[in-house]
């Protein structure tokens, strides 16, 4: 498998209360009808830059409307690939600034931030604020979501836990990627439903807690504990 053909089998998932980054266009939430090319574009300049090279791969639960919906890139907000980021650089993702996808006047958008700058992910924040805090070179950390597509409620701007059947759909794309890493890649979890569905699999993974609803401080603690591991290796 290449990465075009991993991101090929990306495009063409479909689930109703699903949004795919890569292949749908929603005109009330993004710019115009390339959006879905430019989040596959950005993908794959990410794997390009990171795949064959990473030796720490980072699996959360799922994409959310804040991040990957219009980055196209897991843990990833477009505000970092914009350069409006107040912490996490472009440079930090790529070596060179990104294109938003979200559109300024979007309904949704409920601060004027969102509208000038594009979306902020708080999760994201705190995963990439983590790799910077600990040392990690950026090129060496690949991000991922067990379940890499949106599920949402009724409105697009919202996130829901993905279902059994959609964590075990979303597993085949993990386990598609992993065939592009590199031998060996060491893998941390980030939050229950990632960490159980790899663990069912057979699939070794440090579990960490994950950074919402209370947790960002124990996350800080055991990703520290955990690259504080993988140094002395």
């Amino acid at each position: 498998m290449t990465i075009d053909d991993f991101i090929s089998s990306l495009q063409y998932y479909h689930r109703d209360g699903v949004f795919n980054p890569w292949n749908e266009f929603d005109s009330r939430c993004d710019i115009d009808e390339t959006a879905p090319l430019i989040r596959r574009r950005q993908l794959r300049y990410y794997l390009q830059l990171r795949v064959s090279q990473a030796r720490y791969l980072l699996i959360a639960e799922a994409a959310g409307y804040q991040g990957c919906r219009f980055s196209g890139i897991a843990i990833t907000c477009e505000r970092m690939l914009l350069n409006a980021h107040k912490k996490i650089p472009a440079s930090f993702i790529f070596d060179c600034a990104g294109q938003r996808t979200s559109r300024p006047d979007c309904v949704y958008m409920t601060s004027k931030p969102q509208c000038l700058h594009g979306m902020n992910e708080p999760t994201d924040t705190y995963v990439w604020g983590a790799i910077a805090d600990n040392g990690l070179s950026s090129s060496d950390v690949l991000l991922w979501n067990i379940f890499p597509f949106h599920p949402h409620k009724e409105s697009p701007f919202s996130n829901r836990t993905p279902t059994e059947a959609e964590l075990a759909e979303g597993l085949i794309y993990t386990q598609q990627l992993l065939t592009l890493c590199r031998p060996g890649i060491m893998i941390g979890a980030i939050g229950q439903k990632s960490a159980q569905t790899l663990s069912e699999a057979g699939i070794p993974a440090a579990v960490m807690r994950h950074p919402a609803n209370g947790g960002a401080s124990l996350f800080r603690q055991q990703f520290a504990q955990w690259a504080a591991g993988i140094a002395e290796l």
